[in-house]
């Protein structure tokens, strides 16, 4: 009789063991204490930088704006800033008709990055993008200004570009712009 309860446990137990469904972890929970300060970012943002870029180099301004927020604003590093669509639109459509004859883009880093926790309170949470190119510019005056540009490109919650701030050398675009006439 023992052998045979023996048996009847040993056998219940493989049986349970074998058509147990193994046991999920539980789904970690993604608390503002569990998250990384910053991870990488959706690669979207990737192909919204470059088509924007290619719209710039092709002079269509207008196809470029239409990444922007109605509200962005473009900050240079030298403290220079614009503020709303428009300007930004108005600003670089003069550039590219009246100053700037051709721009082109070249060996292009890009990094999409997603701030959970920001750093400090200058830096905006969300979704950046952070490039850097090479960016050669002939002038209608026939100069020419070469240096690696570093642009960061914050999105609002409806994936728009609501703040661009963009590091540049002034003193080689200030060489190569037309001289003012006095």
């Amino acid at each position: 009789m023992w052998k045979f309860i023996s048996f009847a446990l040993l056998l219940g137990c493989v049986w349970s063991c074998k058509n147990a469904e193994p046991a999920e972890p539980a789904p970690e929970e993604k608390t503002p204490a569990a998250m990384a300060p910053a991870e990488i970012g959706d690669a979207k943002y990737i192909e919204i930088g470059k088509a924007g870029l290619n719209a710039l180099s092709s002079g269509d301004v207008a196809k470029w704006m239409e990444a922007f927020a109605d509200n962005a604003m473009y900050r240079w590093n030298n403290g220079d800033s614009l503020v709303g669509k428009q300007a930004i639109m108005d600003y670089w459509t003069k550039r590219r008709t009246e100053v700037i004859e051709t721009i082109s883009f070249t060996g292009d880093i890009w990094l999409p990055v997603k701030v959970n926790t920001p750093a400090n309170e200058y830096q905006a949470p969300g979704d950046w993008l952070l490039c850097w190119y090479r960016t050669e510019a002939k002038y209608k005056n026939g100069k020419t200004m070469i240096q690696w540009i570093h642009t960061d490109q914050h999105f609002d919650a409806n994936g728009k570009i609501d703040l661009v701030i963009q590091y540049v050398d002034r003193a080689s675009i200030n060489a190569a712009m037309p001289a003012k006439k006095g």
